[in-house]
C-alpha cells in the first residue's frame, strides 16, 4: 500500500504522513524468530548471556532451545515482540538463585527447560565441581 491510495481512498494527507511506513503483512516462522534471539548486535540471548556473565555464570542455550522458544512465541502467537517476555518467564528465577551459588560456571538451557517454561539452577549445568554437586 502506498500513501497515494490512503489519500485516494478519503484520508487527509496530514493524518496519511504520521502513519508508519512499513508494516508486517505475514508471520514469522520459526527460523526467523531464532535469528531474531541470536543474530542482532544487541540480541535477546547476548542480553542474557551478559546480564548471567556479571554474576560470572557463562549462560549457553541449545538449538534445540533456541527452536523451544521461537515455538512458544508461534504457539502463544505473540511474534518477535513476545521473545523477551518467555525469556523472562524462562530465566527469572536463574537470575534470582544462581549469583548465591559461587560454584556454577555455565547454565546451559535446554528445550525441556523451556517447555516446562521454567530453567531452574541445579539441572543444566556444568563447570561445577564435586563437592558442589
Amino acid at each position: 500500500m502506498q500513501p497515494e491510495d490512503l489519500i485516494r481512498y478519503g484520508l487527509i494527507p496530514e493524518f496519511v504522513g504520521r502513519l508508519p511506513v512499513c508494516g508486517v503483512l505475514q508471520e514469522l516462522d520459526e527460523s526467523a524468530l531464532v535469528k531474531i534471539l541470536t543474530e542482532p548486535k544487541n540480541a535477546l540471548v547476548r542480553q542474557y548471556q551478559k546480564k548471567f556473565e556479571f554474576d560470572n555464570v557463562k549462560l549457553r542455550f541449545t538449538d534445540d532451545a533456541l527452536k523451544a522458544v521461537a515455538g512458544q512465541a508461534l504457539h502463544r502467537k505473540v511474534g518477535a515482540r513476545g521473545l523477551m517476555m518467555i525469556l523472562e518467564e524462562l530465566l527469572l528465577e536463574a537470575m534470582y538463585m544462581l549469583p548465591s551459588q559461587k560454584r556454577i560456571k555455565e547454565f546451559v538451557i535446554t528445550s525441556e527447560m523451556v517447555d516446562r517454561r521454567r530453567a531452574m539452577p541445579g539441572e543444566g549445568l556444568a563447570g561445577v565441581d564435586d563437592a558442589a554437586a
